[in-house]
């Protein structure tokens, strides 16, 4: 089929090698803008647009979709179907009616549980057991549209958000793939009133720890925030990011060591830090962690 692909992150990048893979003839690649990255501040392409342009395809960065003129350009493609997997802008009506079978988008939820922004984050920090991968019909509202394909996985136990993204954007290439394939054949299925939840932006602020909390709600927040933002708390004043965790027996008050190896106590129960990260350095299991900076038994975290 001829494709206009729509992506920008780390997360798109396995969709448009799948997609080259099975033989789809790509029009246009459309993604984010550069933007500034890195200590000099230099302009760098997104991983989508680094990837497309590896592969010699033609690459398209509007900050907008909204003028006439982007939308003519859009539309001059001719294309079969655009293929929208966290991009990043809203599509107008006119872009979303432009391919001869309309917009698909690749949503890491099974919907409509966690519509919006940040459906990996949200399912690990509420403690879901089950996730997965839905091609989507795109409308107007926000990812409201009907349901072409769903594929359905285990979210395992102290799994982090980084690896639960990674196992999702196979799937989603996946299953991209095979609908595609199988096109005429799909029925798009309205998605019901009931059970939808919105995942809405991470907000830094979310980051900081409260150790008050009970140990499993603490767990989720690390594992959900990791490793992006980074769930954060502080020893001796410097802040360092809990990047994994998992639930520990013991009892203390609330944010402080229960022993030598990044056993803490919570408002009810305990949990073990297994990976951290100190300002400016790699993230590293927790035991070598601790080679470099100890936290003895005893030791106040937060606050």
């Amino acid at each position: 089929m001829r494709l206009v692909f729509m992506g920008t992150p780390d997360f798109s990048v396995p969709v448009l090698d799948a997609l080259v893979e099975a033989g789809h003839d790509i029009a246009a690649v459309y993604c984010q803008p550069p933007r500034p990255a890195g200590r000099g501040k230099k302009e760098r392409p997104t991983p989508v647009h680094a990837r497309a342009e590896a592969l010699g395809m033609t690459v398209r960065h509007p900050k907008s979709l909204k003028s006439p003129e982007a939308q003519a350009e859009f539309a001059a493609l001719d294309a079969d179907v655009a293929v929208v997997v966290a991009y990043g802008l809203i599509l107008p009506q006119a872009i979303l009616d432009a391919p001869t079978h309309g917009c698909l988008n690749i949503h890491a939820s099974l919907l409509p549980r966690w519509r919006g922004a940040a459906p990996i984050h949200r399912a690990i920090m509420a403690g879901d057991d089950m996730t997965g991968i839905c091609i989507m019909q795109m409308e107007a509202g926000l990812d409201t549209g009907p349901v072409l394909l769903r594929h359905a996985t285990p979210i395992a136990p102290q799994e982090t958000t980084g690896q639960l993204h990674d196992r999702l954007s196979a799937i989603g290439a996946a299953s991209i793939v095979e609908a595609l394939d199988r096109l005429p054949d799909l029925t798009a299925v309205t998605q019901p009133e009931a059970g939808v939840t919105y995942a809405s932006k991470i907000d830094k602020a979310e980051a900081a720890i409260d150790w008050t909390r009970p140990a499993i709600e603490v767990v989720r927040q690390i594992n959900g925030l990791s490793p992006f933002p980074g769930a954060w708390t502080t020893v001796d004043g410097a802040r360092i990011k809990l990047l994994a965790a998992e639930p520990a027996e013991g009892q203390g008050d609330a944010g402080v060591a229960l022993d030598d190896s990044l056993r803490i106590a919570c408002g009810h129960g305990a949990l073990r830090v297994t990976m951290a990260q100190r300002a400016g350095k790699a993230a590293q299991a927790a035991e070598i962690f601790l080679r470099g900076q100890k936290i003895p038994a005893g030791t106040p975290l937060g606050g």
